[in-house]
């Protein structure tokens, strides 16, 4: 018999899928991004409702929720096609051209060498060519013709006649970024994909993905926490929106960081290290979870244990890519960074809050001291049993200094929330997603997404003051036992 909790929390799960299929076939970011952003916050309020509600769910039936709530919400990313990020397009492309027998690394999708590996989908012609989400294609000249393509010639960028060709990759004169367990993603969905799947493929995996993130959750707070806070995880709709809707890759890096980090809390750190590794080839930024996963080492060998594997599991999946590339395998990553501003404070707003209390000049020295003293802190004295705890410190602090403008890039911070269950950081996300979708739609978007990120920063600290509040009225509140720990002899089952 369902009790009158449970009930509750899965009818406010219900309205949030209700409400999450409209926010994405809501096709607004580009005409209406102001009535897209109430969409995404009637989203967000409908989570924390249904989180709230899943407290005061007994433990064995929140885990059932918490997992069929997971495969609930990441299916509506799959009403749509990609909505606020062309990224998918470029992810189809990299797997075709290595399904060629072609190093994703060697050419631009401009490049006319590749000109008969183009169709109408990723590469339209005339009226097709109007969407905002299409880049008109540069007439590039052809390069010779590829080894594994000698039957095709090689056709120019734009027909004879003068009708306008375009593509739906964005960046199209510029390398691939991704690192190679990315590129390799990319291949086996293309070679998994019916034909004619265009983006349901990658949709699809990342919806697995999602969900399997949710499951390597649910095992490790069955152990070390509390299973519901996996719901943080489960139900945000970060995850249908970005890792599902929109395909980021991120999600592949987040599932193997989460298992990499629950390893490591097992002191199975080769392992551990390992997982890590992984997850640094698919994106690069889940690096930054490196000093939680280094939380309490005491010994150069514990800390070899876990970096020597990533390094290793990085450097070798590059290794192939090296062998049949002609050109670097690091692709657009310089060109990247210099256009996303990092390394000028004023040109993209980077640095938004340490920039409304010091001269832009000193903004990049005051981001490394802060987060070299954050590492410091994690390594010196953080928990060896919930490295997640120190790697959410040291993610969280990255995205309040660093004030990013893409919103899929919060997806490793919300899953290191829902391991760590620190609610009052999931406002870092929302700002994020303020900042890319709600300051479209003001004259300067640049002041929506710093007073976003100062409301997440001021967030953080209430949220720690709370805490520590908690912790010296009571010691025994601040780490209650968790459903399945044993306590005071006996197991509890958190009914």
């Amino acid at each position: 018999m369902i009790d009158f909790r449970t009930a509750l929390a899965g009818g406010l799960l219900t309205a949030l899928t209700t409400v999450l299929v409209a926010t994405v076939r809501y096709d607004g970011y580009y005409t209406d991004p102001g009535g897209l952003s109430w969409w995404y916050a009637a989203s967000w309020a409908l989570f924390a409702a249904c989180v709230l509600a899943l407290r005061k769910v007994p433990a064995r039936r929140a885990v059932v929720l918490v997992l069929a709530g997971s495969a609930l919400v990441a299916a509506t990313g799959l009403v749509a096609p990609a909505r606020t990020s062309t990224d998918a397009y470029r992810y189809a492309w990299d797997g075709r051209v290595q399904a060629a027998g072609v190093s994703p690394y060697d050419h631009a999708p401009a490049d006319g060498a590749l000109a008969p590996l183009r169709d109408d989908w990723l590469f339209p012609t005339g009226p097709a060519c109007q969407g905002p989400t299409l880049a008109p294609l540069p007439a590039l000249a052809p390069l010779p013709a590829l080894a594994p393509l000698p039957a095709l010639a090689p056709l120019t960028t734009g027909p004879a006649d003068g009708t306008p060709h375009c593509t739906r990759i964005n960046r199209p004169t510029v390398h691939t970024i991704y690192p190679p367990v990315a590129e390799s993603y990319f291949l086996g969905v293309h070679l998994l994909a019916p034909d004619g799947g265009r983006l349901k493929p990658l949709q699809a995996g990342g919806a697995l993905l999602s969900v399997a993130v949710t499951g390597a959750l649910l095992l490790i707070l069955r152990r070390r926490g509390d299973p519901r806070t996996a719901a943080y995880w489960a139900w945000c709709p970060a995850v249908p929106v970005e890792a599902v809707n929109n395909a980021h890759v991120d999600v592949l890096g987040v599932l193997f960081a989460v298992a990499g980090l629950g390893l490591v809390a097992q002191r199975r750190r080769v392992a551990g290290g390992t997982l890590l590794g992984a997850a640094v080839a698919v994106k690069l930024m889940p690096a930054i979870v490196l000093p939680g996963a280094l939380a309490g080492v005491r010994r150069a060998r514990d800390a070899a244990a876990v970096l020597v594997p990533a390094a290793a599991v990085t450097a070798l999946s590059y290794l192939p890519y090296v062998l049949l590339s002609d050109g670097s395998v690091l692709g657009y990553l310089g060109g990247y960074v210099e256009e996303e501003g990092y390394d000028d404070a004023a040109s993209r707003n980077r640095y938004a809050l340490l920039r409304l209390v010091l001269p832009p000049s000193w903004a990049l020295p005051a981001l490394v001291a802060v987060l070299l003293a954050v590492c410091a802190h994690v390594v010196l004295r953080g928990d060896p049993e919930r490295p997640w705890s120190g790697a959410l410190l040291v993610t969280g602090t990255a995205f309040l200094l660093l004030t990013p403008g893409y919103s899929w890039y919060a997806l490793l911070l919300v899953a290191l929330v829902a391991l760590d269950g620190r609610w009052e950081w999931l406002p870092v996300a929302v700002a994020g997603a303020a900042k890319y979708v709600t300051g479209a739609a003001f004259s300067d978007g640049n002041a929506v997404g710093t007073v976003a990120y100062a409301v997440a920063a001021v967030s953080v600290l209430v949220g720690a003051v709370l805490r520590r509040k908690t912790f010296v009225i009571g010691r025994e509140v601040a780490r209650p036992a968790q459903p399945g720990v044993e306590c005071g002899g006996r197991k509890t089952d958190g009914t």
